[in-house]
């Protein structure tokens, strides 16, 4: 009696300690391990505890440029690659690094549409004290995130030119798990690893031109501006790389942007700055990413302000959300509970940090501590003034509102020592601090 066969397993051309070891010891690994590693993580040969200890490697030790280059294509290849090229039109991106009140997508992608340029915006959801751009939209009654790849194509050739959607998971599958990786190893923080995470989906994405908003300060992920500004230069050599025409604007990011913090009373503000008004922290970081993606689509003459101001931009709005399936002109729900906290002395708003501001609304119910929990649209704060303006005793300082009055302590302890008033007023510095290219 003959004994049955036993199956042979693959041999594997590389071997995970190997790798580790490499970039332990400050090397750089080369590129048939580094693309080996990714596929091998992907699949499952590679274990967590490996991956993770790779990750811890990176963190502490960097990688050069041609390895981040290969990162990130191996991220890439490790699932679908999109393309825009059928469409007969130039494409353009826009990628903001998140921070508190930041709906700049919202005004930003109907804008630029204006031009006949297609913007195809693939956004996420809100977690911890940063928001979603989703979470943002689907506050309109009837408004839709999920579409195939054929809607999205559709809805880019067509009069609309423009869409704010979830990105499909079948772009780099291998960053979805080593994003959730790093969540729990206290890796998120390497420069490689963000860059590559932030990238791969970008360009699989299959956009020709890509800009960065790439933000710095209390309420950014990175608040130091020499980091920033290093992670804005990696990311744009790695869309010039690979074949994307990228550019990056370094942006403030201390003060919260405009005066809305949440989701429905975003939209609102957005759908203010698109009737031309606004505020005034809006409209110039809106005008100025339009001008980066317009330059890079071949138009650096286009007048944008002009797009705001004479209902160009707002038709275009109102054209994506339609096709959708929301209602552009359908109230936006409002909060049951609201409280206001006033100035109790005369004098000028010196501090408005934007950090506390994003915890107090994610406390009131506009953010998710995990990726399943729901948000309330109506929930976030309102400001009235911000630093630089002056006050009077009794004056509003901000609002904040929620669905229940019980959320409010815990918010109000978030921004307790946040915000100051003193005697003189004080100058801000530009919101745009540097624009980058490779």
């Amino acid at each position: 009696m003959t004994a049955a066969a036993t199956p042979q397993r693959t041999v594997e051309p590389f071997d995970a300690v190997d790798v580790i070891r490499a970039k332990r010891d400050g090397g750089a690994v080369p590129e048939p391990a580094l693309r080996w590693m990714i596929d091998a993580y992907t699949r499952g040969y590679v274990t967590d505890p490996q991956m993770a200890s790779f990750a811890m490697a990176v963190f502490q030790r960097g990688m050069v440029r041609s390895e981040i280059r290969v990162l990130t294509d191996a991220m890439i290849a490790s699932g679908e690659r999109m393309s825009f090229a059928a469409l007969g039109k130039k494409t353009v991106d826009k990628h903001s690094t998140g921070g508190v009140g930041d709906k700049i997508t919202l005004p930003l992608a109907p804008l630029v549409a204006c031009f006949g340029v297609a913007v195809p915006q693939l956004s996420g959801r809100g977690l911890g004290h940063t928001g979603g751009t989703l979470d943002k939209l689907e506050s309109i009654p009837g408004w839709r995130a999920a579409l195939s790849n054929e809607e999205i194509f559709a809805q880019l050739q067509g009069d609309v030119g423009a869409v704010i959607c979830a990105a499909g998971t079948g772009l780099a599958p291998a960053d979805k798990k080593l994003y959730a990786l790093r969540d729990v190893t206290g890796t998120v923080e390497a420069i490689p690893l963000i860059a590559s995470s932030i990238m791969s989906k970008k360009i699989a994405e299959g956009t020709d031109a890509l800009v960065l908003d790439v933000k710095f300060g209390s309420g950014a992920f990175m608040q130091d501006i020499d980091r920033a500004r290093e992670l804005a230069r990696t990311m744009v050599e790695l869309g010039t790389d690979s074949g994307v025409s990228t550019t990056a604007l370094l942006t403030d990011m201390n003060v919260p942007l405009g005066l809305a913090i949440g989701n429905a009373n975003e939209v609102r503000e957005s759908v203010e700055v698109l009737a031309g008004g606004g505020p005034a922290d809006i409209r110039e970081l809106t005008i100025a990413l339009a001008r980066e993606m317009l330059a890079l689509s071949g138009q650096p003459d286009a007048d944008v302000e002009k797009a705001l101001d004479d209902g160009r931009a707002m038709d275009s709005w109102k054209a994506m959300i339609r096709a959708q399936d929301g209602d552009p002109d359908a109230a936006l729900p409002v909060a049951r509970e609201t409280h206001t906290v006033t100035a109790a002395a005369d004098g000028f708003i010196t501090r408005m940090d934007a950090l506390p501001f994003g915890i107090g609304a994610w406390r009131l119910g506009a953010g998710r501590a995990r990726a399943e929990d729901a948000v309330v649209f109506a929930a976030g704060i309102d400001l009235h003034v911000k630093p630089g303006d002056a006050v009077r005793a009794g004056d509003p300082v901000f609002t904040l509102s929620a669905d229940d009055a019980a959320r409010f302590d815990r918010a109000l302890d978030a921004v307790e020592g946040a915000w100051e008033i003193g005697s003189s007023p004080v100058e801000r510095g530009p919101l745009v601090r540097e624009r980058i290219t490779a």
